[in-house]
């Protein structure tokens, strides 16, 4: 009987307050967000996790202590191996946290006592980047040596289930709201512009999809992308959502906020969005503030990570699911691995 298992790579959050501190460090003495050589590497992530502790702590606190997004994972997981079961195969989701618990080691070692016949490893990042695809591939090729044949989904930006589920939720809040007049507003985690400037394709993966929703959307929106979360004082891709929610303001215009970047809900949605940039409207006088919910089990979106999964099977390597990064990306995990 084939065996399938597939490796659902997200970041990861603290499970409790104690755990805040060490999972900043881990985030941060990633060679693939600060590119500093090991050891000064290792000591500015310790003084950065040492410095945003006590923030990072309180607003963990909001949200009960720790961070929600494991629980919303293991949720799609499950979803996930109902999706995918069918007669004569075992299928099994696992999940590999970049920065946090279960980490890809973890993982690794339920993988392989698994012994399953085929590996996929399926990232929740739908748009790839070095700092987080790249990142999270790089540490499960570390630790695992397991049986299977592996198969790699580097990216599924104009997913046909992604897409639809965000659309989904977008009518859905906007219709709840009682259909005001709005900015729609795209906003994805932000990258510095030095990464996207060395070839990193996720600025243009980004805009597939808000492409792609749009085009479920039908037309009459306004929309514009937008990033989020910046940290540090480099530059960022811009416009930051800050920016574009004080723009819509101006213009009269109420915003909805969709996180077309992320698939769950955790801090960056439920602190930073739900939050932040709602006092940030209010005090710009944006008429009204809305969010679409992350895409999290809508049956669209798990339908369509199934369907890019089994596609997957059918092939060798790293591959995406959809549209595929013109070759001018050099960070591209398929041109560095043809280069």
């Amino acid at each position: 009987m084939s065996r399938l298992a597939v490796v659902l790579f997200n970041l990861g959050g603290p499970d409790g307050q104690e755990d805040v501190r060490p999972f900043l460090r881990n985030l941060f003495a990633d060679p693939a967000i600060i590119g500093l050589p090991g050891p000064a590497r290792l000591a500015l992530a310790e003084l950065i996790s040492r410095t945003r502790t006590r923030l990072a702590r309180t607003n963990y606190a909001a949200l009960g202590g720790g961070s929600p997004l494991l629980a919303g994972t293991r949720a799609q997981a499950e979803a996930l191996e109902r999706a995918l079961a069918t007669e004569g195969e075992v299928v099994r989701a696992f999940i590999a946290m970049r920065y946090w618990r279960p980490t890809s080691q973890e993982a690794a070692l339920e993988v392989e006592a698994f012994n399953p016949t085929h590996v996929v490893l399926a990232p929740l990042y739908p748009q790839f980047s070095t700092t987080t695809t790249a990142s999270s591939f790089a540490a499960w090729r570390a630790a695992y040596d397991g049986p299977g044949e592996i198969h790699g989904l580097c990216c599924w930006p104009d997913n046909a289930g992604l897409a639809e589920a965000h659309a989904q939720a977008i009518r859905e809040t906007w219709e709840s709201a009682g259909r005001p007049k709005v900015r729609l507003l795209f906003s994805a985690h932000g990258i510095p512009l030095r990464t996207a400037a060395k070839g990193d394709p996720y600025a243009w993966q980004v805009e597939a999809t808000c492409r792609a929703v749009a085009e479920r959307l039908g037309e009459g929106w306004d929309w514009r992308i937008c990033y989020q979360s910046r940290v540090g004082p480099m530059k960022w891709l811009g416009p930051s959502t800050p920016e574009a929610i004080a723009a819509a303001a101006a213009e009269g215009l109420g915003v909805l906020v969709d996180p077309v970047s992320f698939v769950s809900e955790h801090i960056e949605t439920l602190i930073e969005l739900d939050r932040d940039y709602a006092n940030l409207a209010r005090a710009a006088g944006a008429p009204c503030y809305l969010r679409a919910p992350a895409a999290g089990v809508r049956p669209a979106f798990i339908d369509g990570l199934a369907r890019a999964v089994r596609s997957a099977l059918t092939r060798n390597g790293v591959a995406p699911d959809g549209v595929a990064c013109p070759a001018n990306f050099a960070r591209c995990i398929r041109t560095k691995e043809a280069a």
